[in-house]
């Protein structure tokens, strides 16, 4: 199947774009040749949201900026045991 498919394509064919968009992480749907809507899969969704999250983090988009910038600080991986 296509990654792109049109509104009555979906319309007949419910339970196997879903399938094609679990399997590939989206389908474009197109009305007219014109993308109008995605199907996004669970997986790609929650990937999306986490991003998100990530980047409205200030602490976080530091580190990340940090550690690309070859300034990040390593830690042992023992401080994560808890006692």
């Amino acid at each position: 199947m296509n990654s792109t498919v049109t509104i009555s394509e979906l319309q007949a064919q419910a339970p196997r774009c879903v399938r094609e968009a679990e399997k590939q992480g989206a389908l474009s749907i197109a009305r007219h040749g014109r993308t109008v809507a995605f199907l996004i899969s669970r997986e790609r969704m929650e990937a999306i949201i986490e991003t998100l999250e990530i980047m409205g983090n200030a602490g976080a988009m530091k580190a990340i900026r940090d550690y690309e910038a070859g300034r990040g600080k390593f830690k042992d991986a023992s401080c994560l045991d808890e006692d």
